[in-house]
């Protein structure tokens, strides 16, 4: 299993919109995504920064994926 390395928040928010995730409003440099089921996921969005691979963890996490899923969705693109 490969690593998972940091990847741009604008990436990050296609990957989640991919699984079903939309964007309902953002808050400063905050994009707030949420889904059918209810889940809210919060991601930052600071120009010229990459989210980091621990942030990645949780998200992923947050969104019920397995890191399989995600390096299959992340190859897709």
């Amino acid at each position: 299993m490969p690593k998972i390395r940091p990847l741009s928040s604008q990436r990050l928010i296609k990957i989640l919109e991919k699984i079903g995730f939309k964007i309902i409003r953002q808050k400063g440099s905050h994009v707030i995504m949420i889904n059918d089921r209810g889940t809210r996921i919060v991601i930052p969005v600071h120009p010229g920064k990459d989210v980091k691979p621990g942030l990645i963890r949780a998200i992923i996490k947050e969104a019920g994926l397995s890191r399989e899923e995600f390096f299959r969705i992340l190859k897709e693109k």
